[in-house]
């Protein structure tokens, strides 16, 4: 038998895990086995900036909210966040921050919205012609 850091007797099956680690809590059981966000035809891109909506709940409320949605809300109650920011922010998976963000969208706690696509966006020569034209007035 081995003796683990503490000198004691080392469990079996616990070489993977020590006290330093905290708890441990998989993914799926922060998004109740589900792998897709709630509502359909949204997509959570990495990119997508995410908005505190006037109807989330308040720091003090007490509401049937998991703890990582409250984290989520936190963190939008500061500034506006996009999904990567907010799974770094919250230091879980961006698959688990998709899925919970899909519950806070449907109860009307955040609003997201995706940047304009690099196509859409003006020409830089079109641009700069335009800064010109200003300065030579």
């Amino acid at each position: 038998m081995t003796e683990d850091t503490n000198g004691g007797p080392e469990q079996p099956g616990s070489q993977w895990y020590d006290s330093e680690a905290g708890p441990l809590v998989r993914p799926y059981a922060m998004t109740g086995g589900r792998t897709r966000p709630g509502p359909r035809g949204v997509r959570f891109d990495l990119i997508a900036l995410v908005t505190l909506d006037e109807g989330a709940p308040g720091p003090g409320d007490s509401t049937a909210l998991g703890p990582e949605h409250r984290a989520l809300i936190e963190l939008c109650r500061a500034e506006t966040q996009s999904v990567a920011e907010l799974a770094a922010g919250a230091d879980l998976p961006v698959g688990v921050v998709r899925v919970l963000l899909g519950d806070l969208l449907e109860m009307g706690c955040v609003r997201v919205s995706r940047p304009v696509p690099p196509a859409q966006l003006p020409d830089e020569k079109i641009l700069r012609e335009v800064i010109d034209g200003l300065r030579a007035l």
